[in-house]
């Protein structure tokens, strides 16, 4: 017979003891401030591929993904592609405007996830799967020229990175838990430690400034309709995450199933399309369809 999950015995903290603690974390690097030189050569009506090319070898980290990114990717090319010019040619500029986004939060994040036990591989899979269905499915809702929306999906789990931070013996009773039985996570974390990861993560990006979608994005992804006047990115989010749960990328760190009714009746998609139509019923499809390729990206990425 299988030996029951020993769990400690841990008290629950209260709002002030959580926030004292917060206090102690690292901070994230400022969005805001990602190369502005290679924003300006994207945002740019005409840019040359060797002036991209140029700014991303400040970046050595950047330039390691790039190349197996677009390697992975054109995995069928009869000789692999090494120079980053030609791998800006393959990708385009708003892939390499994602990367650019990418690069230096993942490797914050992981050194404030530091050495907690945890899949963080499969973790980084998961958010950067939903942060790209996000952009996806509000591709075929409204036009956007920026990446909030990118950003959304990327931070939504940050929660979870936080907890293994800041509350590291909370954060391992949590996962025990939850290997344990099925059980509603949230339920979980809030029931262990006083606080669940949406608004955990949440208070930490507010008190280091974050936009005001992506933290709504970070509270709200499991209850959309509570967003306000940003529940549609939100929306995408939630719709993301559980697609990407259902097509099993990654690992959220929540092991309940998602089945395809889960995501496909989530309530995201009556704040998407107010009802169902032919709209939601391609956005589904295009989803489906950009299966594959999601997952030879994230291959490249991670």
């Amino acid at each position: 017979m299988k030996e029951p999950i020993a769990l400690a015995v841990l008290a629950r903290l209260d709002r002030a003891q959580i926030e004292r603690r917060l206090g102690n974390c690292p901070r994230l690097p400022s969005l805001g401030s990602i190369n502005g030189v290679l924003r300006e050569l994207l945002d740019a009506d005409q840019c040359f591929t060797s002036q991209i090319a140029d700014v991303i070898r400040r970046d050595p980290s950047m330039t390691t993904r790039l190349l197996r990114m677009v390697n992975s990717v054109y995995y069928g090319l009869s000789t692999p592609v090494s120079s980053i010019e030609e791998a800006v040619f393959y990708l385009g500029v708003r892939q390499i405007r994602r990367l650019a986004v990418l690069t230096p939060v993942i490797e914050d994040l992981q050194r404030l996830a530091g050495a907690s036990r945890f899949p963080w591989r499969e973790f980084w899979r998961h958010c950067i799967g939903t942060a790209m269905m996000t952009r996806e499915i509000l591709g075929d809702v409204q036009p956007n020229s920026d990446e909030e929306d990118y950003v959304a999906g990327l931070l939504h789990d940050v929660g979870k990175i936080v907890m293994g931070a800041a509350f590291p013996e909370y954060f391992d009773q949590v996962q025990l838990r939850m290997a344990g039985a099925p059980a509603d996570l949230l339920l979980v974390e809030s029931g262990i430690l006083g606080i669940d990861h949406c608004e955990l993560g949440a208070l930490y990006l507010e008190s280091h400034k974050l936009s005001a979608v992506t933290i709504q994005a970070v509270r709200f992804h499991h209850a959309p309709k509570r967003a306000g006047s940003d529940a549609r990115i939100v929306a995408a989010v939630q719709v993301a995450d559980l697609f990407v749960r259902h097509a099993r990328i990654g690992n959220s760190g929540n092991p309940a199933e998602v089945t395809a009714e889960d995501w496909m009746e989530a309530e995201g998609w009556d704040l998407l399309f107010p009802a169902e139509s032919e709209a939601r019923a391609l956005a589904r499809a295009n989803m489906e369809r950009s299966l594959e390729r999601l997952s030879t990206i994230l291959e490249g990425l991670v």
